[in-house]
């Protein structure tokens, strides 16, 4: 069994690929991720700020 490991995408990215790195850790669409962060930047505030800090400290996948 591999091991799964939270790191952004390089192939399917929109900005930084956070999101899609975190809908594949999860196996997710990465559309519905990309909605629920604009859900979090436009309602709640904090979504801006959590993905800067998550695009600097998650590695690139190796793909």
């Amino acid at each position: 069994m591999e091991k799964k490991k939270l790191c952004r995408s390089t192939t399917n990215k929109r900005i930084g690929g956070v999101c899609a790195g975190i809908a594949e850790y999860f196996g997710w669409d990465p559309t519905i991720v990309r909605l629920i962060w604009a859900f979090l930047i436009l309602c709640v505030g904090t979504g801006i700020l959590l993905y800067l800090v998550l695009w600097f400290v998650l590695p690139k996948d190796n793909q």
